[in-house]
């Protein structure tokens, strides 16, 4: 049965978020909590009491508002929140008989799940799904005394927090789960929520809290044994080993310690035999008394303070619990890992050293391995379950059997055994049967994962496209060393940017334009897409500085001659082409966005003309595309002043404004009302597939056509707005000139407003300011900040 609204029981952070995120993807729900024991001062003020209906949904109501004050942002875009309503248990529960999901996520208490379960059964429809965002309480405890009936569609479904930006999503089985309630409830995580979805057993924490909660109580124990520092131990497990930037105590401090113990502990008292794996040390509880919870708190592990010199990041002392300066940490080990080359070579660098770093690093990812090898069977179908979840769920790049196979089963085994520690089964077993591998990879592409006695296909979704595969299966038709032209299949060819960082040069260039006649010739469309770190971060700034530095200003000019030309070639192309980004599309990677016939974007895109950040503007096009834009829904014969929606895209150009999701990318004009977005952001590119496919079949090229002038009478309502900013300090001086020169090329330079003029007028007005502030001292001093130190100067 299609959900088509859910119900959330339990307003709190979790609650809330996972209402937010089902608004994101389209869903409307019903926010429940209690109602307040009593009146607010200010209630009984406006002549308000318990039986007023604003009172009693007051804590509902409350968590919805904190909504739009949270940050990260839980919603796409503010207005996204009138898609929650809400009430209160005591007199909406009847409303249940509206949803197809009821989620309950109230506090982690078995007596008070129960309680409400059973007043949830009463109102439910026979069809209707029941599940509970435990983070360990036992689903089969939850569903002794319910009816029968009820339980066949009773689940777990633990989303991560918070929902929006955490991709995994563990179901699991209740103990009369009916299949094709799993199996509903995981297509509708994976493709309407975006999940990556993780079946789990009924076990204490499940999957991945279980072992990432175990890695960092093994963390805090080895640095208490090794005496090492908060900050050694932090540059020691970050990206040097393939997991986040937080590491272990930023990380903690994001999640919040206070959580961080309460899933220790969950784990400590549901496996009891595992009790003393998860003690913690004792300055950790004197950090609990003292409400040093991290992020929230203003404190954890970690403190801001400012100072004279500006913000100054201090860290615990654990001995003294005082605060102390950050420093530079340097182990040779570390040192030498981080100049191996891929993450396998970093991490099998970094634990064979013999200096205190490499030891403790070590001694705990050895800990990590027997540990999550060990419970894999009692918490998973199989290994590939663990690897997803503590990838999708703790943001590590390999999960843990992967990791085995990085550092070598058999090298690993038998060093883990020269230490007098005992192999799990399963290590003993892969390797008794003359295997060294927990994965092996086909010819095509194809991944197997081991399984006792033999290895099996893994689980590859329908809605996802390998282009790594692709290449292996010889489906590329051209390519150089920037981008190549992929076969999809089904008529539909895609254009995948590999160049570093997917910058924007020649060679992705040339690519652009022989790829478009390929497709004019054999195919039916194009997609553009690429399944890098981010679609594309722009053009190659480092090569627009060394020519402006050289004054190579005929180089310069022909190298944006050159972006425009293909850009306007993907407009103009007799064939569809669908844009795919996703990540950060900034800059030249908006241009190529903005300049494609649809767009299928994922949910997370980040897009920007950002130029003015370095001291330009944008002309790949982009300048041209936001004035053509600026008008776009008007209708024919329809008088109105253009001042207001030439300043609405002027700003979002002028002040670099980048969207924080696709959504907010349609309201600042990068999306028009046509393009799409996947919540999945492994489906993009087969949605950007149909996309295209469905475009050809009724398609109609761009024809040329004029554009109107908005003249100098807009041209001077921005720059006397500019003129209020720059006196009211909010830019510079050089903010200003930069700003002023936009506005001149957008607004069709000294073209009387309303005359007619072709696009190449704009595309000429925006590529003569581009070359001008090229020569200009402050740009290239903007441009040489960023590349260093990847922030915008503003001078």
């Amino acid at each position: 049965m299609p959900i088509h609204k859910v119900a959330v029981l339990g307003s709190g952070v979790m609650g809330s978020t996972i209402a937010a995120h089902l608004a994101n993807a389209g869903i409307p729900s019903l926010l429940l909590d209690i109602v307040p024991p009593s009146v607010l001062p200010e209630e009984e003020a406006a002549g308000l009491t318990l039986e007023s209906r604003k009172v009693r949904n007051r804590i509902a109501e409350s968590n919805k508002a904190k909504l739009l004050k949270m940050n990260p942002a839980p919603l796409f875009v503010p207005e996204f929140a009138e898609r929650i309503e809400v009430g209160n248990f005591e007199d909406d529960l009847p409303r249940l008989n509206e949803v197809d999901w009821i989620v309950e996520v109230v506090v982690e208490r078995l007596d008070i799940k129960i309680e409400l379960l059973k007043k949830v059964a009463q109102h439910v429809r026979p069809e209707t799904i029941v599940s509970s965002n435990t983070s360990g309480i036992s689903l089969h405890s939850m569903a002794k005394g319910l009816p029968e009936e009820f339980t066949l569609k009773f689940l777990g479904t633990h989303f991560f927090n918070p929902p929006r930006y955490m991709k995994l999503f563990e179901i699991i089985p209740g103990p009369n789960t009916a299949p094709e309630v799993l199996e509903e409830m995981a297509q509708f995580g994976e493709r309407v929520l975006g999940k990556g979805i993780v079946f789990a057993k009924d076990t204490p924490n499940f999957i991945a809290n279980r072992i990432g909660v175990f890695g960092l109580a093994a963390t805090l124990k080895e640095m208490t044994a090794s005496g090492l520092t908060i900050g050694e131990v932090d540059a020691l497990t970050g990206p040097i080993m393939g997991r986040p930037k937080s590491a272990s105590f930023r990380t903690v401090d994001m999640v919040g310690l206070d959580t961080f113990v309460h899933v220790a502990n969950n784990v400590a008292e549901g496996v009891p035999e595992e009790k003393e794996l998860f003690i913690l040390p004792e300055f950790i509880h004197s950090m609990l008394q003292k409400g040093w919870l991290g992020d929230k708190t203003k404190q954890g592990f970690y403190k801001k303070e400012t100072t004279a010199q500006g913000k100054e990041i201090l860290v615990l002392d654990p001995q003294t619990l005082t605060y102390v300066p950050k420093k530079n940490v340097k182990f040779p080990s570390l040192e030498k890992a981080k100049a191996a080359g891929s993450l396998a070579e970093k991490m099998r660098t970094l634990v064979s050293g013999k200096d205190p770093g490499a030891q403790f690093t070590w001694n705990v990812l050895k800990k990590v391995l027997i540990y999550a090898a060990k419970v894999t069977p009692d918490v998973a179908d199989d290994i590939t379950a663990v690897d997803e979840g503590m990838k999708l769920g703790f943001n590590w790049e390999m999960g843990p059997f992967e990791t085995w196979d990085a550092l070598g089963v058999k090298a690993t085994a038998e060093r883990i055994v020269a230490e007098g520690e005992t192999l799990p089964e399963i290590v003993e077993k892969l390797l008794a049967e003359g295997k060294e591998r927990f994965y092996e990879k086909t010819e095509t592409g194809s991944i197997l994962y081991y399984a006792v006695g033999e290895y099996r296909q893994s689980r590859v979704s329908p809605y996802a496209f390998s282009l790594k595969q692709a290449h292996k299966q010889g489906k590329k038709i051209i390519g150089n060393s920037g981008a190549s032209l992929i076969d999809m299949g089904d008529g539909v060819a895609c254009l995948e940017f590999h160049s570093p960082n997917n910058s924007v040069g020649a060679d992705i260039l040339n690519m652009i334009h022989k790829s478009l006649d390929e497709v004019e010739k054999n195919f039916l469309g194009m997609v553009i897409g690429n399944q890098g770190k981010n679609f594309c971060v722009g053009a190659n700034l480092m090569l627009v500085l060394l020519e402006a530095e050289e004054e190579n200003w005929d180089e310069l000019n022909l190298m944006i001659r050159e972006f425009q030309r293909g850009t306007m070639a993907l407009k103009y192309v007799k064939r569809p082409v669908v844009a795919a980004p996703f990540g950060m599309a900034l800059g030249g990677g908006a241009e190529i966005c903005l300049h494609s016939h649809a767009i299928q974007a994922s949910a997370e895109t980040y897009m920007g003309l950002v130029e003015l950040g370095v001291g330009l503007i944008p002309a790949g096009g982009g300048t041209k595309e936001m004035a053509v834009r600026a008008m776009e829904g008007i209708l024919p014969g329809i008088i109105t002043p253009p001042d207001y929606f030439y300043a609405k895209r002027f700003e979002t150009v002028a002040m670099a404004q980048v969207s924080t999701s696709a959504e907010m990318a349609r309201k600042l004009g990068f999306l028009r009302d046509h393009d799409r977005y996947s919540m999945n952001s492994d489906h993009v590119l087969l949605d950007a597939k149909a996309r295209v496919i469905d475009l050809a079949r009724n398609f109609r090229p761009n024809l040329p056509g004029k554009v109107r002038a908005a003249g100098s009478g807009v041209r001077a309502t921005l720059e006397l707005a500019l003129y209020g900013m720059k006196e009211g300090r909010y830019i510079s001086e050089y903010d200003a000139h930069l700003a002023k020169k936009l506005a001149y090329a957008m607004t069709g330079g000294n073209h009387p407003a309303g005359s007619l003029i072709d696009e190449q007028v704009l595309l000429d007005l925006e590529r003569e300011a581009f070359l001008s502030l090229c020569g200009e001292q402050k740009t290239q001093d903007r441009i040489r900040h960023m590349l260093a130190k990847n922030k915008p100067l503003r001078n």
